[in-house]
């Protein structure tokens, strides 16, 4: 680790956790060390919805939109990085731009194409499942000792699709996930599982080994893991079927999806993870969604689909995209245009016993914030991609109000980054 990424570590556990060095460099086994750094980090992703509906007066998720804000710290100027899902996705564990593939969704579970890296860790070429030699938050967290899981909600429900376990397509093959299954005799259940939305399987430093299918799981076995702090990851990435997590309305197995099916996961896991030891100790939740949601219009012929790509943070598109604006036809009487390559303004919500209930943070963030702040919080040796672009803020990264602790007379300046 660097000597500026130290003393910034070192100033944000002063700042903002309110840690004193004096006592932690006297007893570094002291055991109240332990209630004064987050170490367990719980990441909820949900989908394609604008700040203004999610957050609005006319919220149709108002355990998200009003219930946790009041407990927790609502981001309201955060963004997606692109459209249409998985970009999002890929971008929040490796901090890599899109690709044309990825902004598709990869319909195909293709090979990623290497030609090359940029100064700043950008991957050079096209195509979805990135080659071991580009790495993740999971690499880094395996380096350092540090636990991580991917929870997956609906993955193996139709194995003829996807296993239970580290569940993707076969390489270059058409991903099946691409849309949702309504329960039947085969698949009781239905499988509402989406590739796209589980980013660790676009990487071969995690696919090709044979911890993927300890690491990456199904979401019915984090109750259990949640019953112990021992048996509860670092890193903990939720992923909620295409109905509950705002994607599909109404849905294949009559529910009526968007955000009221949203609201409903919410209310039913974030208090059994609020309720463990890990969470109670030294644990934060993020709440984001991936985009924005886009704007259909009716046209003379059919169907306009447009999106504004508004970003945040001095964000680049990366050196695999071609100029924007940029528009296609869907059929021959749909259209889809993104003005630009950001995606757009979402709001997050951030839950931990450190943090002043009903704090409000105007500061932009973005899904490459996201990535920064985790690597930070986990004391990484580097910031992977786009998440150490100069001037990129993590969450605790700027040591004012806009992000008030349990102990706000601590904060004074901007830490160094």
């Amino acid at each position: 680790m660097t000597t500026i990424k130290r003393l910034w570590l070192l100033l944000f556990l002063t700042a903002v956790l309110g840690i004193v060095p004096a006592k932690t460099l006297a007893s570094p086994n002291h055991s109240d060390d332990s209630h004064h750094r987050i170490k367990h980090v719980f990441v909820i992703i949900l989908e394609n919805e604008g700040f203004d509906v999610t957050f609005g007066p006319n919220s149709k998720a108002p355990f998200l939109s009003k219930t946790l804000p009041s407990q927790g710290v609502l981001l309201t100027q955060y963004y997606g990085t692109g459209h249409v899902s998985l970009d999002n996705y890929v971008a929040m564990i490796s901090g890599q731009a899109a690709t044309p593939q990825t902004r598709n969704d990869c319909q195909v579970f293709q090979d990623f194409a290497l030609t090359g890296l940029t100064a700043d860790g950008q991957a050079i070429g096209s195509g979805c499942v990135y080659p071991a030699s580009i790495k993740t938050l999971p690499d880094q967290l395996n380096a350092i000792g540090k636990t991580w899981r991917g929870y997956m909600e609906d993955m193996g429900n139709d194995p003829s699709r996807e296993s239970a376990t580290c569940g993707h397509p076969a390489l270059n093959s058409v991903d099946l996930t691409q849309s949702s299954e309504a329960p039947s005799a085969a698949v009781p259940l239905g499988d509402q599982y989406a590739s796209r939305h589980n980013p660790f399987v676009y990487f071969h430093s995690i696919i090709d080994s044979p911890d993927c299918a300890s690491h990456v799981v199904n979401l019915n076995l984090l109750p259990q893991d949640l019953q112990h702090e021992s048996d509860t990851p670092s890193f903990v990435f939720i992923t909620p079927n295409l109905c509950n997590d705002g994607h599909d309305a109404p849905c294949k197995n009559g529910q009526p999806g968007g955000l009221v099916s949203a609201d409903a996961f919410l209310q039913k896991w974030i208090p059994l993870i609020t309720a463990s030891t890990a969470y109670q100790r030294d644990g934060l939740i993020v709440i984001a969604f991936d985009e924005g949601g886009l704007t259909v219009q009716p046209t003379a012929t059919g169907l306009s689909i447009f999106a504004p790509g508004l970003f945040c943070c001095n964000e680049q598109p990366g050196p695999n995209l071609a100029p924007f604006p940029q528009s296609t036809n869907i059929t021959s009487t749909v259209s889809l245009t993104f003005q630009s390559y950001g995606g757009d303004r979402t709001g997050a919500v951030l839950l931990s016993p450190f943090l002043e209930p009903g704090t409000v943070s105007n500061t932009p963030f973005n899904h490459y914030s996201l990535l920064k702040s985790l690597e930070d919080i986990f004391d990484t040796d580097a910031y992977l991609g786009y998440a150490g672009a100069p001037g990129l803020v993590g969450f605790f990264g700027c040591v004012t109000s806009d992000i008030a602790t349990k102990e706000p007379h601590r904060f004074s300046a901007c830490n160094l980054h």
